[in-house]
């Protein structure tokens, strides 16, 4: 995979109340990541850009809500986010990353 791919299939991390405490259970990190990321995609981008071993990536399709403002309805964005499992001893600090 190209290096100019690798950085379009991740977005950014997810950061919210359940994907903390998933990632201190079980290691697994939460990425937003690009609508047509396959897994092997998403494995590579991650080992790559943060230097780590992943054993696994499980994938979620999150549709968006339907909403009513004062000019109609209104749709807001589908979202895809990646679980990323970690070889046991590997760990990502986005503090840390550059």
């Amino acid at each position: 995979m190209n290096q100019e791919r690798i950085y379009k299939v991740l977005l950014g991390p997810h950061i919210s109340e359940k994907a903390t405490v998933v990632a201190d259970k079980s290691g697994q990190f939460v990425f937003r990541v690009a609508p047509d990321a396959t897994k092997p995609e998403i494995k590579t981008a991650v080992e790559q850009l943060f230097e780590v071993k992943v054993r696994s990536v499980q994938v979620l399709n999150i549709k968006g809500k339907t909403k009513r403002t004062a000019r109609g309805v209104g749709k807001r964005n589908d979202v895809r986010k990646a679980y990323v499992s970690l070889a046991d001893g590997h760990d990502i600090d986005f503090a840390d990353v550059e």
